[in-house]
């Protein structure tokens, strides 16, 4: 299920990666492990206070009255956003992070068993870190009850067994490594995304 977000618009977000310079344009290897020509940059984005905290009022927007507990993003991309929407619902905000490619939860953070919790994240192309994240909570006995994203590239397809609040649904078109034709151009591609391959976002 997706939720609908009336405080701000995909125009109003669409013009607040513009004005970042956040929407790039190249050849990218992105963090799945697929390629593209465009790759939505949230840092650039979330460099500005004023630009994380109304994103992250909007996120926060979706999800009044789910009664949430607590917020939590996987660490890079996921950290200022949970920090963000965090604020806004007047809870804690927390990140997991990788120890030997394994999701955890670290640095003393906890969960309990009974919390309602919402994870987010910056942008998601195929949402193997939120279900990562996702697992991490239901492994502490807390229940996931909802997905916020800044930028969904899936498009609604990415499913995560809870609802779906994304601020933008953007198709950007990518491509299996062996069958790119930027490759076949012989343009490097760059790698844009803040860990190294292989398990995708």
């Amino acid at each position: 299920m997706t939720i609908s977000n009336k405080s701000i618009s995909p125009e109003e977000v669409l013009g607040i990666f513009r004005e970042s310079e956040a929407l790039l344009e190249g050849h990218f290897r992105l963090t799945s492990g697929r390629h593209s020509r465009q790759y939505m940059q949230c840092a650039k984005v979330l460099q500005y206070p004023h630009h994380a905290a109304r994103l992250g009022e909007a996120l926060a927007g979706s999800f009044k009255g789910h009664k949430i507990d607590l917020v939590i993003g996987p660490a890079m991309g996921g950290i200022l956003v949970a920090h963000e929407v965090g604020k806004a619902l007047g809870t804690k905000a927390l990140f997991t992070e990788r120890e030997n490619g394994e999701m955890k939860l670290r640095r003393g953070f906890e969960l309990h068993p009974g919390q309602r919790v919402l994870v987010v994240e910056d942008v998601i192309t195929t949402g193997g870190s939120v279900r990562e994240v996702i697992e991490v909570v239901k492994a502490y006995g807390a229940e996931p009850v909802g997905v916020g994203v800044i930028v969904d590239r899936s498009c609604g397809k990415a499913e995560f067994g809870v609802p779906l609040a994304a601020l933008l649904e953007i198709e950007i078109e990518t491509f299996d490594p062996e069958g790119c034709p930027l490759c076949a151009e012989g343009i490097p591609a760059i790698k844009p995304g803040s860990r190294a391959l292989p398990t995708g976002k």
